[in-house]
């Protein structure tokens, strides 16, 4: 079923992936990781993109975000490419985009509601605001009191991963990036985590963006990909 939010793309486009392309140079030869990839996605929208390991998914994941840059190629957000040299991709990365890894990447000697209040930190939210909202955002993520004020290394994968989930929403960025965001999870933990990916786009009009290797979770996208030899094709 789709949502308000993906009808009309005139008024509600987001993202914009125009010819990308990205090579990584080795000894043995150049590799080919993203090899002239083009994609639209809207607000509310959910992309899922499958593929083997090496296929480059993760490295598209990663120009999207703009933790690799493009050897050409336009990555466009609200009609402005973040490629260009005036781009300030520190403020992009803090404010527009919110990263879910597959190894949680949470600060492990930190508590839950210390994780989610470090990147509003980053970006000089008022004290205040930010346990306000932390709170707010564990909650909604189903992490009680007492998990609120653990340590993520006593945490168990799927607390970990709502936790990271959290964390990615908590400067409320425009999109969402999941790298394999099943993969370290049993079968029913991994569910619950694409549906709360999923109710961000339905209820909050997040864009996200997921790439993995299991295509079970291509049943929820409103676009969905393959991904091989770093050329992306439609389902």
């Amino acid at each position: 079923m789709r949502n308000e939010y993906a009808r009309d793309e005139k008024t509600n486009g987001l993202l914009e992936i125009r010819d990308l392309c990205k090579v990584f140079k080795g000894k043995a030869g150049d590799v080919v990781a993203v090899d002239g990839v083009s994609f639209t996605a809207r607000k509310g929208e959910v992309v899922v993109i499958v593929g083997p390991s090496g296929s480059g998914k993760t490295t598209l994941l990663y120009l999207v975000g703009s933790l690799e840059s493009p050897d050409a190629g336009e990555v466009k957000v609200f009609g402005e490419d973040i490629c260009s040299s005036g781009a300030d991709l520190i403020a992009y990365r803090r404010e527009r985009v919110g990263f879910v890894f597959q190894f949680f990447n949470l600060v492990t000697a930190l508590t839950a509601l210390e994780n989610v209040t470090l990147p509003m930190d980053l970006s000089a939210v008022p004290l205040e605001e930010q346990r306000r909202r932390a709170l707010d955002l564990l909650e909604r993520m189903g992490i009680d009191k007492r998990l609120q004020r653990t340590r993520a290394n006593k945490m168990s994968g799927g607390e970990k991963q709502r936790v990271a989930i959290a964390r990615a929403l908590a400067n409320d960025p425009d999109i969402i990036l999941a790298d394999e965001p099943t993969g370290n999870l049993d079968t029913a933990t991994g569910r619950t985590v694409v549906d709360i990916l999923v109710r961000l786009a339905r209820d909050d009009g997040k864009c996200v963006l997921i790439v993995t290797h299991d295509e079970s979770i291509l049943e929820v996208a409103d676009q969905a990909f393959h991904m091989v030899d770093g050329v992306l094709n439609g389902r």
